[in-house]
């Protein structure tokens, strides 16, 4: 009988392969975590300090660190961080050297809601609680009810996505009958919006008489500057 030495050969291969990585897994299992690096995707607005997102890892038995790496309960520890309200999603993993890491995506204010509770308004339209450790730079909004949150993001948005607007309206009023006021960045008028509809012709009717304004510099001249008519601006001087 002819003996198959190749075949011998990648078998014992396969078996030392095997041993070496079942040997390299036990210990890698074994391994203690030494340390929690958290990585914010947007370190200039820390809304949650590391400490709080350090905390929420905490775990039935105590701090991670000094932890084997086989006692982690990776899931659950994620679902601990996201659910901090200011934490939109958080990927919680483990190295092989032995380092939990937590990267995390925060929630993102695109205006600030003062009434009987104060509170963000986040890109999606949801609500978002102020944060003792961090305050966003975003418009005010002012006379809003839960059901006006829709239209005011909508609004909102538009003007955080247009390069003008964003840097020259810092708050939005709502007055009676869903009619709009925008308050103007270092400028002693406000400007009428009326309702959201036809928006963009509003605000690009705005942009021109702005710019001709400010040509002619006039822009103090004037207390109001009515946009509720779709086709013309009209303007109350003082």
């Amino acid at each position: 009988m002819r003996i198959n030495w190749n075949y011998i050969r990648f078998s014992g291969l396969l078996l030392v392969t095997v041993l070496l990585y079942a040997f390299a897994s036990q210990r890698n299992s074994a391994r203690l975590v030494d340390k929690v690096a958290i990585k914010f995707d947007d370190e200039s607005t820390p809304f949650v300090t590391r400490e709080t997102v350090d905390k929420l890892l905490i775990q039935s038995k105590g701090k991670v660190t000094g932890m084997p790496k086989e006692k982690l309960a990776l899931n659950e520890m994620e679902k601990r961080v996201t659910s901090h309200p200011t934490i939109k999603s958080a990927d919680v993993y483990v190295t092989m050297a032995g380092t939990v890491g937590v990267a995390i995506e925060q929630r993102k204010p695109i205006a600030r809601v003062y009434g009987a509770t104060s509170f963000y308004l986040d890109q999606d339209g949801e609500e978002m609680p102020l944060s003792k450790n961090f305050s966003a730079r975003v418009p005010i909004v002012n006379g809003i009810e839960k059901k006006d949150i829709p239209t005011v993001t909508s609004l909102i948005l538009y003007i955080k996505n247009d390069a003008f607007l964003n840097k020259h309206i810092i708050g939005v009023r709502k007055q009676k009958g869903n009619q709009y006021t925008l308050i103007p960045r270092k400028l002693d008028y406000e400007i009428l919006l009326g309702d959201v509809a036809s928006l963009e012709h509003k605000l690009t009717n705005y942009k021109a008489f702005y710019q001709k304004a400010q040509k002619d510099k006039t822009l103090d001249m004037y207390q109001l500057i009515n946009l509720k008519y779709t086709n013309q601006v009209v303007c109350k001087k003082r």
